[in-house]
């Protein structure tokens, strides 16, 4: 693995991604932040493979609509998208989601959670900095509270369903140093103000690779009936960092057109990630294939790290919703 993004980079133009070719025939599909950029391309693909019900969940229904449209009318196959709306910036609204889903789906084969936001500025959203509640809490609430309905579809139809989040590479050029404060006092730290968005946004990437990982360490593929992995799509284009500041917005305009893949080619590692089986779990998936995390992660402190952003997550989801982590 590259040690640099330059190097990331530069190793991704020399490889290439399998567009996806599996049948999803029966299967029901959960897609975050799938109105535009990679979550509307994997939830194409997941339709276009013959998925039974591919639920875009989504923050503006009407975006939602004007994604479904596009879907149907690109692969002509109608009845099976539906839209269903899900603000990750808000926990009832995540509650009220996952509330929706144990009533209405008769099973739930694959929880593809893509929903993200890179900030361009500081502000609060349920008491954290937003881009640590959209991009963590949220996003490990909403994947913890589903694993029943996850759990139950492997009982009732002998299969093992995924949860899959879109990390990303950009993990490897944070060194977290909000690590380094008193036990217990991460996300405190988090919540300071800050200019340095760009970083943030690095850091909850860091973050979903280390819960993952702690997920697996707390159940082993041969422990749990579901495949928990995280997968990085490489440097796309799309729309993740319409909210960033001038200097990412510049970057990203210079860059793009040399460097990045296009949305539905990235879009290509999701559906993959979501696709793969227990060899996976607990895995950072990279250009279709489980690749190694940045050095941080699998060091003697990396660990440490590890187990603390885990005592603190799941101390702050079951403030939210009490019991919720026992679901694992």
């Amino acid at each position: 693995m590259p040690s640099s993004i330059i190097g990331i980079l530069f190793s991704q133009l020399f490889t290439s991604v399998p567009k996806p070719t599996d049948s999803y025939a029966g299967k029901t599909v959960i897609v975050t932040g799938s109105n535009i950029g990679l979550g509307l391309e994997a939830a194409r693909h997941f339709t276009r493979l013959s998925a039974a019900k591919v639920i875009l969940a989504v923050r503006s229904i009407n975006k939602g609509e004007e994604a479904k449209r596009d879907i149907e009318k690109t692969t002509g196959v109608k009845n099976v998208v539906e839209v269903w709306q899900l603000d990750m910036s808000s926990y009832q609204s995540v509650l009220d989601f996952v509330t929706r889903a144990e009533k209405e789906l008769e099973r739930l084969d694959i929880a593809l959670l893509n929903a993200g936001i890179s900030a361009g500025k500081f502000e609060i959203f349920e008491k954290d900095e937003s881009t640590i509640t959209v991009n963590v809490v949220s996003t490990f609430l909403l994947a913890f509270a589903l694993l029943p309905k996850l759990k139950a579809t492997s009982v009732k139809f002998n299969t093992r369903p995924n949860l899959t989040i879109t990390a990303s590479e950009v993990h490897f050029a944070t060194q977290f140093k909000e690590k380094d404060v008193p036990e217990g006092q991460i996300f405190a730290k988090l919540n300071e103000p800050t200019n340095d968005m760009q970083e943030r946004y690095f850091v909850s990437k860091m973050m979903e690779v280390l819960v993952i990982r702690a997920m697996a360490d707390q159940k082993s593929a041969s422990q749990i009936p579901i495949t928990i992995n995280c997968v990085n799509p490489g440097y796309c284009k799309s729309a993740i960092a319409r909210n960033s500041g001038f200097a990412v917005k510049l970057a990203q305009t210079l860059i793009q057109p040399i460097f990045a893949r296009t949305t539905e080619e990235g879009s290509r590692t999701l559906v993959h990630a979501a696709s793969q089986g227990a060899e996976s779990h607990g895995q950072y998936m990279s250009n279709c294939e489980v690749a190694p995390v940045a050095p941080l992660v699998t060091s003697a402190v990396g660990y440490k790290t590890q187990n603390r952003v885990w005592a603190e997550l799941s101390n702050k989801l079951e403030v939210i919703k009490p019991g919720v982590t026992s679901n694992l």
